[in-house]
């Protein structure tokens, strides 16, 4: 995807009222923040809006409905610049807050789930949040697979442009879609009706493609090996036949516990017994794909190697570990696996880390997303 019209492109950004479309959608407990990479990646376009003295109006949803509310997020974002909140972005309140605010001010509106037309991609709520700005960005790219009334709707009403993150995305993800060569491919979590695409487009664009987590457990199922009580997806996806092309490479070993205690041992894939789950990927495994990590020139990887969430973490973490020594170019595909690398403090040492969970596997996948094309297409410029 080339060619799309990013902040840098706006002649004239002082005095104009920019309606900033963020995803602050992160993980809070107990009132407080859990992980704020999604917070901190979108920072440098708020700044850059400032420095140019635009007057910011920040969209956002948090959760999955209108009980969750932006405050931790705008009382972080306190902590290093002046920022406002209207409560409800529904009363004319929120039009005089805007109507105030001064060059360079910014403003945080509450959840946009407040409203139940954001996620119908209503066209009169659309019009509504247009109505607030001269100009719209968005650079929420965790959301940008979403046709909702402010990542697609608002961009017929508005003159529209990417920030820097979705711009940072797109470039770096791309990637993977022209590759350098040796190539290797990680797809760990769960849901295959969801990965199945991926899986499918870069056993044909990768040299060799890794399966872990609940991925492999499939597999496993599929090709007749005991999987004990490990978790298996329902549908059946008649996975035997992608190995033939010896491109898909599955777990040689594996961690596995026997009911609902912590006590785990390592196995060899068809040594489980009936009683037995997998929970996480085996030592031998990750040994094993050394030589590949040293070879490679271009690593890209999507979806934990086990139940992380439950403490089975080891075989992620030593991967990723293996994968951050890696000359090659590595790209962390958001999710999940991004969240256990913000846990480990090592972002830093790969290439590039996605914000974006479905996004980036609908990106990875198409090349394309819904929110990004309505930006392209924007007619108003």
């Amino acid at each position: 995807m080339k060619n799309i019209p990013t902040i840098k492109d706006i002649k004239e950004l002082k005095g104009k009222r920019v309606v900033l479309r963020l995803d602050f959608n992160v993980p809070i407990k107990n009132g407080k923040i859990v992980e704020t990479m999604r917070i901190d990646r979108a920072i440098p376009t708020v700044e850059y809006l400032v420095k140019k003295k635009a007057r910011i109006i920040i969209l956002s949803h948090i959760g999955k409905d209108a009980s969750s509310s932006l405050k931790p997020i705008v009382q972080y974002l306190n902590k290093t610049m002046h920022v406002g909140f209207v409560p409800d972005f529904r009363v004319e309140q929120a039009r005089a807050v805007v109507d105030g605010l001064p060059e360079g001010g910014v403003v945080v509106f509450e959840n946009l789930r407040l409203d139940g037309r954001e996620t119908e991609n209503d066209s009169e709520f659309a019009k509504y949040l247009a109505s607030f700005g001269d100009i719209f960005v968005n650079d929420a790219f965790a959301v940008s697979h979403r046709a909702h009334a402010s990542v697609v709707g608002i961009t017929k009403y508005l003159p529209s442009y990417a920030g820097f993150l979705i711009a940072d995305e797109v470039k770096h993800l791309s990637l993977a879609l022209n590759p350098k060569h040796p190539f290797l491919f990680i797809l760990g979590g769960a849901k295959f009706e969801t990965k199945m695409p991926l899986l499918k487009k870069f056993m044909k664009i990768a040299d060799k493609v890794f399966v872990g987590g609940i991925l492999a457990n499939d597999f496993f199922h599929d090709i007749g090996l005991e999987v004990g009580k490990s978790f298996v997806d329902a549908h059946s996806f008649k996975l035997t036949p992608l190995l033939k092309k010896g491109t898909i490479i599955l777990p040689s070993d594996v961690v596995v516990k026997n009911g609902q205690g912590k006590k785990t041992t390592v196995k060899h894939i068809g040594e489980l017994s009936p009683e037995e789950s997998i929970v996480d990927v085996g030592p031998e495994t990750i040994k094993n794909l050394a030589p590949l990590l040293k070879k490679a020139k271009l690593i890209v990887w999507n979806g934990p190697l086990g139940y992380y969430e439950e403490g089975f973490d080891k075989g992620t973490i030593a991967l990723l570990n293996a994968v951050a020594g890696s000359k090659a170019t590595t790209i962390i595909g958001g999710g999940d696996t991004a969240v256990v690398v913000e846990k480990l403090g090592i972002a830093d040492k790969f290439t590039f880390v996605s914000t974006g969970g479905g996004a980036t596997l609908d990106f990875l996948a198409d090349g394309k997303l819904p929110g990004i094309d309505a930006i392209v297409k924007c007619k108003k410029r």
